[in-house]
């Protein structure tokens, strides 16, 4: 959901690339690795007697992450501000929190109409189809069923994805569940984001 992203790379990384993971720590961490890719290249250099200014080709990539960080972490709301937006979202009508999601949806460009069961909204975009599922949002915790339910239907329709939206808590083991069945977990800063517009 591009609504949700600060910045975005053109191309996608693996999550558990070098870069992925340092895009995701402290913009510090990236600057300390290219000042000591940097040094340690440096010393390289001169023992193959090349121009020392090269090292900064080898520091560069890690350069850019720090940035990229540093602005991902300048742009992002703090946690205050995200309780405060999440406790507005809680205190709605199931109405109006649903007519937020619709909008939000409509935002990015899917056609979206209500519907019931385990999935409160079919979202379609370019013939792909996501059901959403958001009317247990004010939910303290969420277990596992409400998600067995929500993939039962996916496969049952035959959509692309779904995703379970929720303001308060999801166990470690509906975390899990969502993970292997590929349901998206819409929660917190991310929901906060992407219904603050709607």
């Amino acid at each position: 959901m591009s609504g949700t992203q600060i910045f975005s790379l053109p191309m996608k990384m693996h999550d558990n690339s070098l870069f992925a993971i340092l895009l995701r720590s402290p913009w510090w961490i990236s600057l300390l690795v290219a000042v000591a890719t940097g040094v340690a290249s440096r010393f390289v250099l001169v023992k193959f007697d090349m121009p020392e200014r090269y090292a900064i080709f080898v520091a560069l990539p890690f350069l850019v992450i720090s940035s990229v960080a540093g602005w991902k972490q300048l742009r992002a709301p703090s946690a205050e501000r995200i309780e405060g937006d999440l406790e507005k979202l809680r205190a709605l009508s199931w109405e109006d929190f649903a007519a937020k999601l619709e909008a939000a949806y409509r935002r990015e460009g899917y056609e979206v109409k209500r519907i019931s069961g385990a999935a409160d909204l079919e979202a379609e975009k370019a013939g792909r189809v996501l059901l959403v599922s958001g009317k247990r949002w004010k939910a303290q915790r969420t277990g596992v069923e409400p998600l067995r339910e929500l993939d039962a239907l996916r496969q049952r329709r035959e959509a692309a994805g779904a995703v379970y939206v929720a303001a308060g808590e999801i166990t470690d083991t509906a975390r899990a569940y969502a993970a292997k069945s590929g349901i998206t977990l819409l929660e917190s800063a991310a929901l906060a984001a992407f219904t603050a517009a709607a």
